[in-house]
């Protein structure tokens, strides 16, 4: 029982485990600000345009059972919604990260690299060149 605890222990506290925490938490915050934004901004609009049509009260009944059809048709309609509206969220945050990149490699001037030095061979070969020199 010791050893699973142990295992246990350092499978909570790695790394990825926490940083797969910390992202689920991102998400669910990040995902009620695209929820609102498509329930008070988007459904709003696109409810005037068409005419404030709720599919929400459409069933077809089939015998004693009751299909939501409507609410099916919400649900896609949320759904498109949703996706358009992440859609262009991430499009902007792309652009912003693109242009912040471009910004951080201007500023950034290439080092000139210094040249490497010699094996040893090449200055072996550099020396005798030298001396052969001098003896002329």
């Amino acid at each position: 029982m010791k050893a699973f605890m142990k295992e246990f222990k350092e499978f909570i506290t790695k790394g990825d485990v926490m940083s797969m925490a910390v992202g689920i938490i991102i998400g669910g915050a990040f995902t009620a600000i695209v929820n609102s934004v498509v329930e008070n901004l988007i459904s709003p609009i696109i409810g005037m345009i068409c005419g404030g049509i709720d599919f929400s009260s459409l069933s077809i009944t089939v015998g004693e059972a009751s299909l939501g059809v409507g609410a099916v048709i919400n649900s896609i309609i949320t759904f498109l919604l949703t996706a358009l509206v992440l859609f262009f969220i991430l499009k902007g945050f792309n652009g912003l990260r693109a242009q912040t990149d471009k910004l951080g490699k201007k500023e950034e001037a290439p080092a000139e690299e210094a040249p490497a030095e010699p094996s040893e061979d090449i200055r072996l070969l550099m020396e005798i060149r030298d001396l052969l020199k001098e003896k002329k």
